[in-house]
């Protein structure tokens, strides 16, 4: 498992504390982890289709400079 170091603005953090000290989340770390998950689980069809039109358009500039 890997360790990153995150800033928080203050707000946020307090908001974090409150949901572990709810009794939502075990750790601020449970917290923040299922919420990066859950970012990749539903971005993740958006961010490859972003990804492949950006390929295409790379590719397109390349053609176009080939043919000049």
């Amino acid at each position: 498992m890997q360790s990153i170091h995150i800033e928080l603005p203050d707000t946020l953090a307090a908001e974090l504390d409150a949901l572990v000290q709810a009794g939502w989340f075990r750790s601020k770390n449970e917290l923040i982890c299922l919420a990066l998950v859950e970012f990749a689980r539903r971005h993740r069809v958006a961010l490859a289709e972003q990804f492949q039109q950006e390929d295409i358009a790379w590719a397109l500039r390349q053609k176009e400079d080939a043919q000049e």
